[in-house]
């Protein structure tokens, strides 16, 4: 009696287990070669990180300004408060400041100490609110503002417009990019090694602006005198980490 075939095929089904190791053979065989190319390729790399800066000029100016009350009572230097940061908003809208926004609110009680003893004499409040301005109309802004009612400059700080730091990103991507590429070139140079392809690109942005530079200052003092404001440049910096094999 004649044993049935396994699926169709003309090997007996009785002599499959002597079909199956050679197969398995013949896989392994065309298998593993191709698994240590992978592996060699993926362990064959050189990691280079280049960086590039450009800079930029610093056209705006970043403002933190305020209004701080004392009084006796905290109605009353509340009311006071939100009086003259009202009109220095007036003021600053006038002007077409970008990005306006209040940053603070604070209401607080003012202390005495006779024979360790705390007591209450009074209270303070503070306003305060930020904007960006053209750098050259600063030092002019600054004075009115504290006309119209400021009394505090907390600090100021210099950088340059979205469309330029954008501009200046790219380049510095750029610079980032050739820097790493020549690195690698003199490596394989020295080694004498050949590069076959770049297998992974990581990229970092540019840096954000510099921290504010804090000032204080008392309406009569700047009322004085026209402010004067200078700006500066904004450094942005990219890096850009490259792997070759090779």
């Amino acid at each position: 009696m004649t044993r049935t075939a396994l699926l169709g095929s003309r090997f007996p089904s009785g002599n499959l287990w002597k079909i199956l190791p050679l197969a398995l053979l013949l896989c392994t065989t065309f298998v593993l070669p191709a698994l240590a190319q992978e592996k060699d390729k993926l362990w064959r790399t050189l990691s280079v990180t280049g960086r590039g800066v450009e800079t930029t000029p610093a056209t705006l100016a970043q403002v933190s300004l305020g209004v701080e009350i004392q009084g006796k009572t905290a109605q009353e230097v509340q009311q006071e408060a939100a009086r003259r940061s009202s009109a220095v908003v007036a003021f600053l809208k006038s002007q077409n400041v970008e990005k306006l926004q209040t940053t603070g609110i604070q209401l607080n009680p003012v202390y005495s100490y006779t024979n360790n003893v705390q007591r209450i004499t009074g209270y303070a409040a503070t306003n305060t609110v930020s904007f960006r301005i053209p750098t050259e109309k600063a030092g002019t802004l600054l004075d009115d503002a504290v006309k119209a009612g400021a009394t505090q400059i907390n600090g100021i700080s210099f950088v340059a417009n979205d469309q330029a730091i954008a501009s200046a990103q790219k380049q510095a991507l750029k610079e980032a990019t050739q820097d790493a590429q020549q690195q690698a070139d003199a490596v394989f140079s020295a080694l004498g090694f050949k590069p076959k392809e770049v297998v992974s690109v990581q990229v970092n942005n540019a840096s954000p602006p510099p921290p504010p530079m804090f000032l204080r200052a008392e309406a009569a003092k700047v009322a004085d005198a026209s402010t004067p404001v200078v700006g500066g440049e904004q450094q942005v910096e990219a890096s850009v980490t490259l792997q070759i094999s090779y």
